[in-house]
């Protein structure tokens, strides 16, 4: 399959392009970048030139079937609609959008043309959530009742990309980060979420742009389920906290955590046990094979849509 890239304007591109290049089973087309620095910056790192001009020039080349996006992230919304209209596949980087009403034009041309819109949602790929999706299947620690989970980043003000803190750009913190929290949680409860209680961004660290709201909390429910959440741009360095992804899932015999930045997961019920786990790469370019053959993986574009439009639902909430 034939994959082009239109965008480089945030790192998590990255590991998706170094996929494909690695990867026997497609072939890179192409790659575009309107902004002349970001552009700049992509060829250092190749070493090539840029194939297409525009992205008109994408959207016309009918031996394209995928698009990979990771342009800025109020202009993905556009961008994957008109990829749609021209009948190719989209994979992006998170998040898809920062418009409710984008999404629903998305849901709609995807599922009228039969096409897939994936995202990069690493979370779910992780070993320990294999292993905690068994654990609550399997009734271990009950009936889960209330979930907490952090996702603080390194705000790095003045290396991140300067379009972050640039007026309309960024679409929000809670969209930004929470997106990895809500869809592993919809993933791992087999629930949605279905109110929200309290949602807040506010300016704390960002000091240099007062307007940037770099801090994120919410509570919210999954039915019966209380789920409480800080994703704030908190964290002092790149040396991940134990607070980076970090998951606690109580439920009426015991309690089940785990980080992102850890191999383990934790369960405390009658006893401590911990069951250890080795992490490997997210399969995104297995996965975005089997999505556009008509098989259904953990990529799926109806869970990544419904989980993108409940993130903004929580983020219209804010106070």
């Amino acid at each position: 399959m034939k994959i082009a890239f239109v965008g480089f304007r945030h790192g998590h591109i990255w590991s998706l392009y170094n996929s494909a290049v690695e990867s026997t089973d497609i072939e890179i087309a192409g790659r575009y970048e309107e902004d002349d620095v970001a552009r700049v910056v992509a060829e250092e790192i190749t070493g090539k030139g840029f194939e297409f001009n525009s992205y008109d020039e994408i959207l016309d080349d009918t031996s394209i079937e995928i698009i990979a996006i990771g342009d800025y992230y109020s202009k993905r919304g556009n961008l994957i609609i008109e990829a749609l209209k021209s009948g190719k596949h989209v994979i992006c980087d998170k998040p898809i959008c920062t418009d409710v009403n984008e999404l629903d034009e998305i849901e709609f041309l995807s599922k009228e043309k039969g096409l897939k819109v994936l995202c990069l949602l690493d979370l779910r790929y992780m070993d320990q959530v294999k292993v905690v999706k068994e654990l609550i299947q399997d009734n271990v620690i009950g009936k889960v009742h209330n979930v907490s989970f952090t996702g603080q980043h390194f705000l790095n003000y003045g290396n991140r990309p300067n379009w972050y803190f640039e007026d309309g750009k960024h679409g929000g913190t809670i969209n930004d980060i929470a997106i990895h929290g809500v869809d592993l949680l919809r993933y791992l409860l087999n629930k949605d979420f279905t109110e929200t209680c309290f949602a807040k961004m506010w300016n704390a660290f960002a000091t240099e742009k007062p307007d940037f709201m770099d801090c994120a909390q919410f509570i919210a429910k999954m039915g019966d389920i209380t789920v409480n959440a800080d994703v704030s741009y908190a964290a002092p360095s790149y040396n991940r906290l134990p607070t980076y992804w970090r998951f606690e899932l109580w439920g009426s015999k015991g309690l089940i955590t785990f980080c992102a930045n850890e191999d383990k997961v934790y369960i405390y019920t009658d006893e401590k046990k911990v069951i250890e786990c080795n992490n490997g790469k997210p399969e995104y370019i297995r996965d975005m094979i089997l999505e556009c053959n008509g098989t259904e993986t953990i990529l799926s574009r109806n869970n990544i849509l419904e989980s993108q439009r409940q993130v903004l639902k929580i983020q219209m909430a804010t106070v």
